[in-house]
């Protein structure tokens, strides 16, 4: 796939480390020839991400991006329109939920807790794209944000997560209508259980990853690059009319029935 983006840009959010999804999309945008800005969160995780940035063949500005913060959602995505000439593809890799939403009954969540995550995990989506649509209109261009079985079904430990990554994915489908008329395609991707540094503070995520294994058709897990090959299709030429939708890459878990 190598050159299926040159000449192309990107903002990828929610880099926070190696092991990272986001950090596997980043990777798969670069070695396809995109030029990339890439965010941190906070001064704990700058020094990983810079570190990281400087590993790619195509290296952008890295960039301050508290998604809480409406100040920095202005600034990051001006400054990386600003250092790449625009932007094509914008990568919305960002969630967070309290650890105590994450266990326990669903039914304890607290107000606090609930907006916290639907904030973080699925309006940031919206702030971002509304930012970016200036710099993206008419470049056929593509955003992309990651989610997970549980927006459509009950799943014991996710909790709050799972109710705003529905609500992420809706969002998905009103940005699809609201920038299609700017060229702007927008999906989801519908991981599988990736053995991530941020995955283990959901409550039995290993034997959620485990059961996940033998249930799928593919009867394994998957791995964070393939999530990055999925991204990098919806990021080039190859999608140019796929959007509002979600994709799984989950090694078919999702079209099982037990």
């Amino acid at each position: 796939m190598s050159g299926l983006m040159a000449g192309r840009t990107g903002l990828v959010v929610g880099v926070a480390n190696k092991r990272s999804i986001a950090w596997a999309i980043a990777k798969r945008l670069d070695a396809a020839g995109a030029r990339l800005a890439l965010s941190f969160q906070n001064e704990r995780t700058e020094r990983d991400v810079r570190k990281l940035a400087a590993t790619l063949e195509n290296e952008g500005p890295v960039l301050p991006l508290d998604v809480q913060d409406d100040a920095q959602l202005d600034a990051a995505v001006a400054d990386a329109a600003g250092a790449l000439g625009g932007i094509d593809v914008l990568v919305h890799a960002v969630a967070f939920a309290r650890p105590d939403d994450l266990g326990g009954r669903y039914v304890n969540t607290e107000r606090d807790g609930f907006l916290l995550a639907l904030d973080v995990s699925a309006y940031s989506l919206t702030a971002l794209a509304r930012r970016a649509e200036a710099h993206m209109a008419g470049r056929d261009a593509s955003i992309m944000t990651l989610s997970y079985l549980a927006a459509d079904r009950a799943v014991p430990g996710y909790n709050v997560m799972g109710v705003a990554k529905a609500a992420l994915e809706c969002s998905v489908r009103f940005l699809a209508w609201d920038l299609g008329e700017s060229g702007i395609r927008v999906n989801a991707i519908s991981a599988g259980p990736v053995r991530t540094l941020a995955a283990r503070g959901v409550p039995g995520f290993g034997t959620m990853a485990e059961k996940a294994a033998e249930r799928s058709p593919l009867r394994r897990e998957i791995i964070a690059d393939e999530v990055g090959d999925a991204a990098l299709y919806l990021a080039s030429p190859l999608s140019t009319a796929v959007t509002g939708g979600t994709i799984f890459v989950d090694a078919g878990y999702h079209a099982m029935g037990i």
